[in-house]
């Protein structure tokens, strides 16, 4: 694969140009990531408006009809559904892993098998969650295991 850096003159606009044949998972991964980090996602906490960037989202969760982005120790609402989330991050290192919560992979510091085919999840930021079993497949795969 070659890689082409240029300067954009001045006035000009930065632009990503996608030469390929076809456009395999790990372009898409790429696409995804660069879309979806410059779009942001905006979270409510209290009364502060605040634009989060999705690389800094530990995990979403779904409470009472209610969408929260834990960022760290800090719990942002979203006002998303929780498909929407999933749709809009499918391609990105984030992945369903309950009913209602999405996990970013990326944010995991190990996984461990929990009894009834169930796994527990240590986030970097010493949280634990649990993965229901029927996600548990999806979670590897998007893991590479």
């Amino acid at each position: 694969m070659k890689i082409t850096i240029e300067t954009p003159g001045e006035g000009e606009e930065d632009e990503i140009i996608v030469r390929c044949a076809a456009l395999d998972d790990r372009l898409m991964h790429l696409i995804s990531a660069l879309k979806t980090d410059q779009a942001g996602l905006t979270g409510y906490l209290e009364d502060k408006i605040v634009k989060l960037a999705a690389k800094d989202i530990f995990y979403f969760e779904s409470v009472d009809n209610k969408v929260f982005a834990y960022a760290g120790k800090t719990v942002y609402e979203v006002h998303k559904k929780l498909y929407e989330i999933e749709e809009e991050y499918a391609h990105a290192d984030f992945v369903r892993i309950s009913k209602s919560a999405i996990v970013n992979v990326a944010k995991i510091a190990y996984i461990r098998p929990l009894l009834n085919g169930r796994f527990e999840a240590k986030l970097k930021n010493d949280e634990k969650i649990v993965i229901s079993r029927q996600y548990v497949m999806e979670l590897k795969k998007k893991l590479g295991i």
